[in-house]
């Protein structure tokens, strides 16, 4: 039995006897740089060679590149596809896609798959990697996987035993310390028709990476913080709001604030969570669907079903900055012209509403990238245990900073028959890597400030 099956069979083992296993052993531990790479991920390829041996990642700018620009040149052009995948061959893949995927390559004829070949791109900063190898024998999920102790700036969980603890690889991913981007979202309803919902200039950090924080986080430590400025359309131009997530969520909820130009001034906004509607996405998506997931687990059970070859949208330098929003915004799915799909393994996890629980989303399917611990997809049913909605986030690795970023991510609807796409940001520049902000910066007092139209 190869090393991931022992592990996951004790997981397994584990989480029928109702007990938690907080860390792996150091035994354990050691086979990261070994038989998995220094984030967790398995180093081999696959068995037929579509999936390549983990070499290290992207570390060489590819040529055409700028210095110092946020338009990051596609490193991969000029390949073509070694699959596409139809309506008409679905049956073929289905064990390799989504059921959103399925669903929508099923629904639409004019919608495709086109398979690249895959490239494992994502390196992260040495210090991270260093400190992966401590979590991995030092990290602990508390509060019933709902909370964190002990872990350092890296990969808290680099040998998953739970779906929590890969949910907490997502939620602590390292994405660069603080980033900036003008964005676009887009809705286009169930006859074609493209309408912009929102124009957006958002502020996302990640403190616990800063380079000055070299301790283990506290239960009250903040992890991620955003503050978005609309700017668009005229009805939604002056509106601004601040969310700031900590370690426990349970002792320390999320704080949300909100301003609106009409009432002039600001407010707690506690609502800016779970399965309230996205205003930035005008309804389309709930607030826990941003990044495919985020915020607090507690109105879930997630359970880690394992670990599968899955094609999902993957190196897509293509659409993550083209410049030309109409472009990418074709009648019932996004332009399969812009999207680059690969082979990658990801894990696997389900989320089942608990008992008591409130959420328009009854169960939900999450796929995690093994290289970068970003969830890339997630196909999410009602309480019919229907098909509900489908999500994707498009991840393009910034080869300049050695950070992934999967800002670009999308929600289809298929019940309405829409899809909204959040975070277009190649008509504007890019995503820029900047100094973090200050504290008076982060006051729920800036939003007023800089929020008046």
């Amino acid at each position: 039995m190869t090393f991931l099956k022992t592990l996951l069979a004790s997981a397994l083992v584990m989480a029928l006897g109702g007990v938690a296993q907080a860390a792996v052993s150091p035994e354990q531990a050691a086979e990261l740089g070994k038989s998995l790479t220094p984030v967790g991920a398995e180093h081999a390829g696959n068995a037929d060679g579509t999936i390549p041996a983990y070499n290290g990642g992207l570390t060489t700018v590819p040529s055409g590149y700028k210095a110092g620009s946020s338009m990051r040149v596609d490193p991969f052009a000029d390949e073509t596809p070694r699959l596409v995948i139809t309506g008409q061959n679905v049956a073929e893949h289905q064990d390799k896609l989504t059921a959103a995927t399925q669903a929508l390559l099923k629904r639409f004829p004019s919608y495709r798959v086109d398979v690249y070949p895959t490239h494992r791109t994502v390196a992260l900063p040495q210090r991270l990697l260093d400190n992966t190898l401590k979590n991995a024998v030092q990290t602990q999920a508390v509060e019933g996987g709902l909370a964190l102790e002990n872990a350092l700036p890296g990969v808290p969980f680099p040998i998953p035993q739970s779906g929590y603890e890969v949910m907490w690889n997502h939620l602590l991913r390292y994405q660069g310390h603080a980033i900036n981007s003008k964005y676009d979202s887009w809705n286009v309803d169930a006859s074609g028709t493209a309408s912009l919902a929102t124009t957006g200039n958002a502020f996302i950090e990640y403190p616990l990476y800063d380079p000055a924080n070299t301790g283990p986080a506290k239960e009250n430590d903040i992890y991620f913080k955003t503050k978005l400025y609309y700017q668009g359309p005229a009805r939604r131009a002056g509106e601004a709001i601040l969310i700031v997530d900590a370690i426990n969520p349970l002792k320390q909820p999320r704080r949300g604030w909100q301003y609106l130009p009409g009432q002039r001034r600001v407010k707690l906004a506690p609502d800016i969570a779970y399965d309230t509607p996205n205003p930035g996405a005008v309804g389309a998506s709930t607030y826990d669907d941003a990044w495919v997931f985020n915020g607090a687990m507690d109105r879930f059970d997630f359970k880690l079903v394992g670990k599968k070859e899955m094609y999902v949208p993957y190196n897509t330098y293509k659409l993550n900055y083209h410049e030309k929003a109409a472009d990418i915004t074709t009648p019932n799915h996004i332009n399969p012209d812009l999207t680059r799909w690969e082979l990658h393994r990801v894990w696997v996890v389900e989320a089942t509403l608990k008992p008591g629980k409130r959420h328009i989303y009854a169960k939900r399917t999450f796929y995690v990238d093994e290289d970068s611990w970003i969830a890339l997809a997630s196909d999410a049913y009602d309480a019919r245990g229907q098909l509900f909605r489908g999500a994707f986030a498009h991840m393009a690795y910034s080869y300049d900073v050695q950070a992934p970023n999967s800002d670009n991510h999308m929600f289809y609807d298929f019940v309405s028959g829409s899809y909204n796409i959040t975070g277009i940001y190649g008509p504007y520049g890019g995503v820029k890597y900047i100094e973090p902000l200050s504290k008076a910066q982060w006051s729920a007092e800036s939003l007023a400030g800089a929020g008046i139209r």
